[in-house]
């Protein structure tokens, strides 16, 4: 019986991309560097604005690294909700699994005061337990840092956990942290990662989460 689902946030949730392409794209322009196109930046995000800054600009040195890094959080804290978007479905399936008593959380690679404010903004009505995005001193994923955090805000056996994440990083969150995996097709990354990445479980609908954890209640 799964008690606790600990949800990915770009990719998983919400569809974050065209904001942290702009973002990243805004970034870059101030600077006079080459900008990308969105869809790009699907293979480009998944372990921090960090890395994402690293991987589009991949020559820049640690200074402009911090410039950029910089210049697109004055971007996006502007500008993060302008076209981000809930996949179909997901409203209905936080909602179904609060109304099951079933605990979410939130364990995103995300800075930590965006990933609180756009979770509460979208999602306003659900009861998170936890809400977890990247923070200074910890690891990002897929370091299963972040859900061992969770369980310690919320003790939840292992056992009883289900990790649903878009990526290969949170395959492998999951695997290190020893919960269950659901990777969901609707995100950014193909189902050909996932399944290299050895995911438990791949759903291709919300929908789908809801009959797997009917099946383990």
């Amino acid at each position: 019986m799964k008690k606790l689902t600990i949800f990915d946030l770009d990719g998983t949730l919400l569809n974050t991309i065209y904001d942290l392409g702009e973002a990243c794209n805004y970034a870059l322009r101030k600077l006079g560097f080459n900008q990308h196109p969105i869809p790009a930046y699907n293979y480009m995000v998944g372990n921090g604005v960090r890395k994402l800054i690293e991987r589009a600009q991949p020559d820049a040195d640690v200074k402009i690294v911090d410039e950029l890094l910089e210049l697109f959080k004055e971007y996006y804290d502007i500008h993060c909700m302008d076209d981000t978007k809930p996949y179909t479905g997901i409203p209905e399936l936080l909602q179904e699994l609060t109304d099951k008593g079933v605990a979410i959380a939130v364990a995103s690679n995300k800075y930590q005061e965006a990933a609180i404010r756009i979770v509460k903004h979208y999602f306003p009505d659900i009861p998170f337990v936890s809400i977890q995005g990247q923070q200074d001193g910890r690891p990002t994923k897929p370091d299963p840092s972040i859900v061992f955090s969770i369980l310690t805000e919320h003790p939840t056996p292992k056992s009883e956990v289900l990790y649903i994440g878009d990526s290969g990083v949170d395959m492998e969150t999951a695997r290190r942290a020893c919960v269950e995996s659901v990777g969901v097709s609707w995100g950014f990354r193909p189902i050909s990662e996932l399944r290299n990445a050895l995911a438990d479980n791949i759903v291709s609908s919300p929908s789908e989460i809801l009959k797997l954890l009917s099946d383990k209640f």
